[in-house]
Protein backbone atom coordinates (compact mmCIF):
# COMPACT_ATOMS: atom_id res chain seq x y z
CA UNK A 1 0.00 0.00 0.00
CA UNK A 2 1.33 3.70 -1.17
CA UNK A 3 2.41 5.46 2.11
CA UNK A 4 -0.05 8.22 2.36
CA UNK A 5 1.97 11.80 2.03
CA UNK A 6 -1.13 13.49 4.34
CA UNK A 7 -1.11 11.14 6.67
CA UNK A 8 0.26 13.33 9.48
CA UNK A 9 -1.62 16.33 8.94
CA UNK A 10 -4.77 14.08 9.50
CA UNK A 11 -3.06 12.97 12.52
CA UNK A 12 -2.55 16.72 13.62
CA UNK A 13 -6.22 17.73 12.96
CA UNK A 14 -7.65 14.48 14.91
CA UNK A 15 -5.27 15.88 17.67
CA UNK A 16 -5.87 19.02 17.77
CA UNK A 17 -8.98 20.38 16.52
CA UNK A 18 -11.18 17.08 17.42
CA UNK A 19 -9.71 15.43 20.22
CA UNK A 20 -8.64 18.57 22.06
CA UNK A 21 -12.28 20.37 21.46
CA UNK A 22 -14.11 17.44 23.31
CA UNK A 23 -14.65 14.14 21.06
CA UNK A 24 -13.28 11.07 22.82
CA UNK A 25 -14.81 7.96 21.32
CA UNK A 26 -11.47 6.26 20.07
CA UNK A 27 -13.42 4.69 17.52
CA UNK A 28 -14.68 7.80 15.58
CA UNK A 29 -10.76 9.50 16.28
CA UNK A 30 -9.60 5.97 14.13
CA UNK A 31 -11.99 6.40 11.50
CA UNK A 32 -11.17 10.36 10.93
CA UNK A 33 -7.23 9.47 11.40
CA UNK A 34 -8.01 6.85 8.41
CA UNK A 35 -9.80 8.54 6.06
CA UNK A 36 -7.97 10.29 3.34
CA UNK A 37 -10.46 13.76 3.59
CA UNK A 38 -8.44 15.47 0.75
CA UNK A 39 -9.56 13.05 -1.74
CA UNK A 40 -13.04 13.91 -1.22
CA UNK A 41 -12.40 17.42 -2.10
CA UNK A 42 -11.88 18.56 -5.72
CA UNK A 43 -8.87 20.80 -6.47
CA UNK A 44 -8.09 23.75 -6.24
CA UNK A 45 -9.57 23.27 -2.71
CA UNK A 46 -7.99 19.81 -1.39
CA UNK A 47 -4.75 21.92 -0.05
CA UNK A 48 -7.03 22.87 2.83
CA UNK A 49 -8.60 19.75 3.25
CA UNK A 50 -7.30 19.28 7.17
CA UNK A 51 -8.16 23.19 8.01
CA UNK A 52 -10.46 23.84 10.79
CA UNK A 53 -13.28 24.46 8.28
CA UNK A 54 -15.73 24.15 5.57
CA UNK A 55 -14.93 23.64 2.20
CA UNK A 56 -17.12 24.59 -0.78
CA UNK A 57 -17.09 20.84 -3.30
CA UNK A 58 -19.15 22.75 -6.29
CA UNK A 59 -22.92 22.25 -7.02
CA UNK A 60 -23.19 25.01 -4.16
CA UNK A 61 -22.39 21.86 -1.52
CA UNK A 62 -19.76 22.03 0.90
CA UNK A 63 -18.09 19.65 2.96
CA UNK A 64 -18.44 20.42 7.07
CA UNK A 65 -15.51 21.17 9.14
CA UNK A 66 -13.84 18.12 10.58
CA UNK A 67 -14.81 19.27 14.38
CA UNK A 68 -18.59 18.61 12.89
CA UNK A 69 -18.44 15.89 11.33
CA UNK A 70 -16.90 14.40 14.50
CA UNK A 71 -19.01 15.40 16.48
CA UNK A 72 -22.04 14.48 14.61
CA UNK A 73 -20.65 10.96 14.22
CA UNK A 74 -19.88 10.90 18.27
CA UNK A 75 -23.50 11.65 18.86
CA UNK A 76 -24.66 9.43 17.09
CA UNK A 77 -23.18 6.42 18.96
CA UNK A 78 -22.38 4.18 16.68
CA UNK A 79 -21.79 0.03 16.46
CA UNK A 80 -20.46 -2.41 14.49
CA UNK A 81 -23.90 -3.77 13.63
CA UNK A 82 -25.86 -0.77 12.81
CA UNK A 83 -27.67 0.40 9.74
CA UNK A 84 -26.96 4.41 9.42
CA UNK A 85 -29.15 6.04 6.85
CA UNK A 86 -27.74 9.55 5.77
CA UNK A 87 -29.32 12.61 4.27
CA UNK A 88 -27.23 14.18 2.09
CA UNK A 89 -23.81 12.33 0.53
CA UNK A 90 -22.50 15.53 -0.56
CA UNK A 91 -18.36 14.94 -1.43
CA UNK A 92 -19.35 11.21 0.59
CA UNK A 93 -16.28 12.16 3.52
CA UNK A 94 -18.95 11.68 6.01
CA UNK A 95 -20.05 8.55 4.90
CA UNK A 96 -16.61 6.91 4.47
CA UNK A 97 -16.06 7.74 8.23
CA UNK A 98 -19.23 6.05 9.18
CA UNK A 99 -18.32 2.87 7.24
CA UNK A 100 -15.44 2.10 8.93
CA UNK A 101 -18.02 2.22 12.27
CA UNK A 102 -21.26 0.70 11.52
CA UNK A 103 -22.54 -2.34 9.22
CA UNK A 104 -23.95 -0.65 6.73
CA UNK A 105 -24.63 3.42 5.32
CA UNK A 106 -27.83 4.40 3.18
CA UNK A 107 -26.87 7.57 1.86
CA UNK A 108 -29.49 9.99 -0.35
CA UNK A 109 -28.33 12.64 -2.25
CA UNK A 110 -30.57 14.57 -4.36
CA UNK A 111 -28.74 16.19 -7.20
CA UNK A 112 -27.43 13.42 -9.31
CA UNK A 113 -24.07 14.69 -10.31
CA UNK A 114 -22.92 15.03 -6.76
CA UNK A 115 -24.08 11.79 -6.21
CA UNK A 116 -21.96 9.98 -8.80
CA UNK A 117 -19.02 11.71 -7.98
CA UNK A 118 -19.33 10.85 -4.27
CA UNK A 119 -19.74 6.75 -5.38
CA UNK A 120 -16.91 6.98 -7.52
CA UNK A 121 -14.49 7.92 -4.67
CA UNK A 122 -16.51 5.31 -2.18
CA UNK A 123 -15.60 2.93 -4.72
CA UNK A 124 -12.12 3.31 -5.65
CA UNK A 125 -11.53 3.68 -2.00
CA UNK A 126 -13.21 0.39 -1.50
CA UNK A 127 -15.86 1.82 1.83
CA UNK A 128 -18.01 -1.39 0.14
CA UNK A 129 -20.77 -1.11 2.67
CA UNK A 130 -22.39 2.30 1.81
CA UNK A 131 -25.11 2.30 -0.76
CA UNK A 132 -25.63 6.25 -2.25
CA UNK A 133 -28.99 7.03 -3.70
CA UNK A 134 -30.33 9.75 -5.48
CA UNK A 135 -34.02 11.51 -4.26
CA UNK A 136 -35.61 12.98 -1.46
CA UNK A 137 -33.75 12.34 1.50
CA UNK A 138 -36.68 13.75 3.33
CA UNK A 139 -38.62 11.02 2.98
CA UNK A 140 -35.86 9.14 4.17
CA UNK A 141 -35.83 5.39 2.33
CA UNK A 142 -38.16 3.24 4.02
CA UNK A 143 -36.88 0.08 2.00
CA UNK A 144 -33.94 -0.61 4.68
CA UNK A 145 -35.99 0.95 7.66
CA UNK A 146 -35.76 1.27 10.64
CA UNK A 147 -32.72 2.80 11.04
CA UNK A 148 -30.16 2.55 14.30
CA UNK A 149 -29.15 5.98 13.38
CA UNK A 150 -29.96 9.13 10.97
CA UNK A 151 -28.06 11.59 10.22
CA UNK A 152 -28.62 14.85 8.33
CA UNK A 153 -25.90 16.52 6.65
CA UNK A 154 -28.03 19.87 6.04
CA UNK A 155 -29.86 22.62 7.38
CA UNK A 156 -33.52 21.10 7.97
CA UNK A 157 -36.41 23.53 9.52
CA UNK A 158 -37.60 20.50 11.70
CA UNK A 159 -37.32 17.13 12.02
CA UNK A 160 -38.54 15.44 8.69
CA UNK A 161 -42.23 13.41 10.12
CA UNK A 162 -40.99 10.00 8.29
CA UNK A 163 -37.29 10.05 9.64
CA UNK A 164 -38.81 9.83 13.15
CA UNK A 165 -41.30 7.16 11.41
CA UNK A 166 -37.97 5.17 10.22
CA UNK A 167 -35.63 5.70 13.32
CA UNK A 168 -35.37 2.63 15.17
CA UNK A 169 -36.75 2.21 19.04
CA UNK A 170 -33.39 3.40 20.69
CA UNK A 171 -32.10 4.64 18.10
CA UNK A 172 -30.92 8.07 17.71
CA UNK A 173 -31.41 10.58 14.73
CA UNK A 174 -28.53 14.21 14.61
CA UNK A 175 -29.20 17.09 12.49
CA UNK A 176 -28.42 20.80 12.98
CA UNK A 177 -32.56 22.16 13.17
CA UNK A 178 -32.96 26.13 12.54
CA UNK A 179 -33.44 28.78 10.00
CA UNK A 180 -31.80 28.79 6.56
CA UNK A 181 -29.17 31.08 7.94
CA UNK A 182 -28.11 29.39 12.07
CA UNK A 183 -29.22 26.14 13.47
CA UNK A 184 -28.59 24.46 16.20
CA UNK A 185 -27.56 20.87 16.50
CA UNK A 186 -29.95 18.48 17.57
CA UNK A 187 -30.07 14.83 18.63
CA UNK A 188 -33.31 13.07 18.72
CA UNK A 189 -33.71 9.73 20.52
CA UNK A 190 -36.90 7.36 20.33
CA UNK A 191 -37.88 5.80 23.40
CA UNK A 192 -41.03 3.91 22.08
CA UNK A 193 -43.87 6.55 21.25
CA UNK A 194 -42.22 9.35 22.49
CA UNK A 195 -38.99 10.89 20.99
CA UNK A 196 -36.50 12.65 23.05
CA UNK A 197 -34.60 16.03 22.07
CA UNK A 198 -31.45 17.41 23.16
CA UNK A 199 -29.61 20.54 22.11
CA UNK A 200 -25.76 20.64 21.29
CA UNK A 201 -24.72 23.98 19.97
CA UNK A 202 -25.19 26.22 17.05
CA UNK A 203 -24.42 25.29 13.78
CA UNK A 204 -24.65 26.84 10.45
CA UNK A 205 -24.91 24.27 7.06
CA UNK A 206 -26.58 24.50 3.72
CA UNK A 207 -30.44 23.94 3.42
CA UNK A 208 -31.77 20.69 2.95
CA UNK A 209 -33.86 20.91 0.22
CA UNK A 210 -37.06 18.45 0.18
CA UNK A 211 -41.05 17.89 0.73
CA UNK A 212 -40.03 18.09 4.14
CA UNK A 213 -37.03 20.69 4.02
CA UNK A 214 -36.85 24.28 2.19
CA UNK A 215 -37.74 24.82 -1.32
CA UNK A 216 -35.10 25.51 -3.80
CA UNK A 217 -33.88 29.13 -4.07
Amino acid sequence: MAEDPRADERQKMVEYQIAARGVHDPRVLSAMRSVPRHLFIPPPFDGGAYQDSPIPIGEGQTISQPYIVAVMTELLHPKPTDTVLEIGTGSGYQAAILSLLVKKVISIERLAAVAERATRMLRDLNYANVEVIVGDGTRGYPEHAPYNGIIITAATPDIPPPLIDQLAEGGILVAPVGSRDIQELLTVERRGREVHREYHGGVRFVPLIGEYGWTEG
